[in-house]
């Protein structure tokens, strides 16, 4: 039967182009040279993704409200004081040799598909037409300068740390965060003591925040601490096939459509495929001919935030003993509904301002890594696409600037390797972890560079890897470099570990049921102090204690566990320990370290911790009882944790059309496995139980039998709703299986559904 086929004229392509689509709704890009590939992706991108690609540049530049009303007028300036304001030139050339060519590329062909769809209407993905607005045509630099599509940390822990000193004193911040390595938090000299002003952190959020469309009601974004990811490389040792095995699962929130996009880019010089963003060229995660990559985030601390004294007139700035001019910006706005307005942008040396306090003559400006060069979000991967081996791979690190990031490789050769890619300030008289004053006493004196990072090259373990725990190695001088103090919970890597250095060689099947396992080493702590608690176990303590620490769809002590730990034992917790009102402050608790409180029986459970902390947990444990009785019925043996844990792709348009209409962009829900403390990590929030973050995105590859490799996206390939690949890997993921990775001719051809031909205009 022949393959269905579609011939499209394209405008400004530089020559054909044969993009065959395989039955998953991969798309494998055929191209004569490197250009046309990128010229193809972008078009291909617009294809598959042009409502989401447009709302990702309209939101980072700044211009929803000339699409979506007054509503979005905050959000745009807020958007536009984030964006990177400084000269292409360094920008450009802090990247990859072909870097600005293959951008310029790949913006060309997203503008190619949307003169198409001037031509043809029809191939518009309805939510223009539900909304009444049309693309936008982009330029090159637009991919750059949208910075905060990937977040850069941490000034909501600064601003937190910063308050919670002022009301409490600073010893009460170890009831904030855990910080790592052992650190005493040094407390800036000369700051004014007030508390910080809440606006000061909305202004960052709303200008970053991922769900770009929500009508006149902002919402903030999830606390970075909820999202990570997880990866390794296996050596040929370890592997039941004699040659590497590398596993990667990148968690971010979750979006609709999906935040990843998998794609295969073939031209003279260049065999990739993998996953990256619809809106950025490349690919982040994946492979070439000879090595397989992937990354996970380092959350180092790239950002902080600045406190000036203002004069009389709140022109200018203390600085150095003198009064520095505040430089303003103003630029038009445009407002769907209404007359243009004029907006002002503030600025000082170090960054935008995003808050002033007239009343006490404050400002409180960012400074951030983005407003430096070569900061684009995965704009650095471009560097390692035409990598021949791990050599290759790390002198392209060496330009990376962020997300601050842990790098596997595995080549074909047989070797594996980890690295940290990264650009993190050199801060000589003060750690990152509070405000400090914008006078001149704080001031960056470099960089620690990739180059400074650990680095392991085929260690005797036969794996290297990474869940976004703390890693600094113990010879490393955190005392200098002060990278980061604040990690992600380290129960996801605790398992990982647990796993992998046990003697068992590994497959790709094999590697995958490691990606989706879903026991909790947490839980198990827990739950082991639970069973040391004397007296006769009450029905819902037995239950947990019989419990096999896994939350998969069907346990009935996984839907207990989560109710208690989330909803009830770390809420209770926060509300003891800290003074009281502080828990108020932390709008998002540090679990692992709240674990660690109660695993420990801090002092400040009282005279007799233990006592005490085993007595909050049996209360907290029995209201959680009959929160779930409620929910599941009084039958436990009817209770499964996924009859609580739903995945559910919301379209951000679903609120505002009629339900007919809605029931075509959403999809699910379906019951998922796991939680935050599992590797297969699917957070969720605690009101409903709904997944909201963790993995849309996963692979496993056999390095060097590429074809035996797999991959998952969820919901689909495609983000118009039209389309068969819309929804079609959605319950493929939420039983946490996979499909093909395909990546030769043969494989390709035998599973394509669909040949599209680009031909020049």
């Amino acid at each position: 039967m022949p393959l269905p086929s579609e011939t499209i004229t394209v405008e400004g392509l530089p020559a054909e182009v044969e993009i065959l689509i395989d039955r998953w709704g991969i798309p494998h890009i055929y191209a004569p040279d490197q250009i046309t590939a990128f010229f193809a992706q972008g078009f291909n991108a617009a294809r598959d993704r042009l409502w989401q690609i447009d709302l990702w540049r309209k939101r980072g530049l700044g211009l929803m409200a000339a699409d979506f009303g007054p509503d979005y007028a905050e959000r745009d300036r807020a958007a536009r004081l984030l964006m990177y304001r400084g000269e292409m030139a360094p920008e450009w050339a802090a990247y990859a040799a072909e870097a600005k060519s293959w951008t310029e590329a790949f913006a060309a062909g997203i503008n190619a598909y949307v003169a198409l769809t001037e031509r043809e209407p029809e191939r518009l993905p309805p939510e223009f037409g539900i909304m009444g607005t049309k693309p936008a045509r982009w330029l090159p630099e637009d991919v750059l300068r949208c910075r905060a599509h990937a977040r850069v940390r941490n000034l909501d822990a600064e601003i937190t740390r910063h308050n919670i000193a002022l009301k409490y004193g600073m010893e009460a911040d170890r009831f904030h965060k855990g910080l790592q390595p052992d650190w005493t938090v040094m407390v800036p000299e000369g700051m004014d003591p007030h508390p910080i002003p809440a606006a000061v952190l909305r202004t960052q959020n709303i200008g970053a925040e991922p769900n770009a469309l929500n009508l006149g009601s902002p919402t903030l974004p999830a606390d970075l601490a909820d999202e990570g990811s997880n990866h390794w490389a296996l050596a040929p040792h370890r592997t039941t096939t004699g040659r590497p095995i590398l596993a990667s699962d990148p968690h971010r929130v979750h979006e609709q459509p999906s935040l990843r996009y998998a794609v295969h880019l073939n031209a003279p010089g260049l065999n990739v495929i993998g996953s990256g963003e619809p809106a950025v060229p490349g690919i982040t995660f994946g492979h070439n001919e000879d090595i397989a990559f992937a990354m996970t985030i380092h959350p180092a601390d790239q950002e902080d935030l600045y406190i000036y004294e203002l004069n009389d007139a709140l022109t200018h700035y203390r600085y150095g003993g003198e009064w520095e001019a505040i430089r303003t910006e103003r630029e038009v706005l445009q407002v769907r509904g209404e007359p243009d307005r004029e907006i002002e942008l503030s600025f000082t040396r170090h960054g935008p301002i995003l808050h002033v306090e007239a009343a006490t003559r404050r400002a409180y400006a960012l400074r951030s890594l983005w407003w430096e060069p070569g900061t684009a979000a995965y704009i650095g991967s471009l560097g390692y696409l035409k990598a021949t081996d791990i050599k290759g791979y790390l002198a392209a690190l060496d330009h990376w600037g962020a997300p601050s990031s842990n790098h596997v490789v595995a080549e074909v050769a047989g070797n594996i390797a980890y690295a940290v890619g990264t650009k993190v300030p050199l801060r000589p008289n003060w750690d990152g972890l509070m405000p400090v004053p914008g006078d001149g006493r704080y001031e960056w004196a470099g960089f620690t560079t990739t180059r400074d990072m650990p680095r392991h090259y085929n260690p005797d373990s036969g794996w290297v890897g990474s869940a976004n725990q703390y890693n600094l190695p113990p010879d490393f001088d955190a005392s200098f470099r002060r990278t980061g103090f604040e990690w992600t919970d380290g129960a996801r890597y605790a398992r990982l570990s647990q796993v992998l250095n046990g003697e068992t060689k590994f497959s790709v099947a094999s590697t995958l049921a490691l990606q989706t396992d879903v026991t909790s080493v947490q839980a198990k702590a827990l739950v082991d102090v639970l069973r040391a608690i004397p007296g006769e176990p009450s029905p819902a303590r037995a239950l947990l204690m019989g419990w096999d620490h896994r939350l998969s769809t069907d346990s009935a002590g996984g839907a207990l566990y989560e109710a208690w730990f989330t909803k009830h034992l770390v809420p209770t917790v926060m509300r003891t320990l800290p003074p009281e009102g502080m828990a108020a402050m932390v709008a998002v608790p540090d679990t692992q370290h709240v674990t660690h409180l109660v695993l420990a029986a801090d002092p400040a459970f009282g005279p007799e911790p233990e006592k005490a902390r085993d007595a909050l947990m049996l209360k907290t444990l029995e209201a959680a009882f009959a929160e779930v009785s409620k929910l599941l019925g009084p039958d436990t043996t009817a209770w499964a944790w996924g009859k609580l844990h739903q995945a559910f792709a919301e379209h951000p348009l679903s609120k505002y059309v009629p339900p007919e209409v809605a029931a075509t962009l959403n999809v699910g829900p379906l019951p998922k496995s796991g939680a935050g403390s599992t590797l297969n990590n699917n957070g969720y929030r605690p009101s409903d139980f709904r997944v909201t973050s963790g993995v849309t995105w996963r692979m496993v590859v056999d390095v060097g039998n590429w074809d035996a490799s797999i991959t998952v996206n969820t919901p689909g390939q495609s983000g118009d709703p039209r389309s068969p690949h819309y929804r079609d890997l959605f319950p493929v993921w939420a039983k946490d299986e996979a499909v093909p990775l395909l990546y030769s001719r043969a494989a390709i051809e035998a599973a394509a559904e669909a040949r599209i031909l680009l031909k020049k205009a």
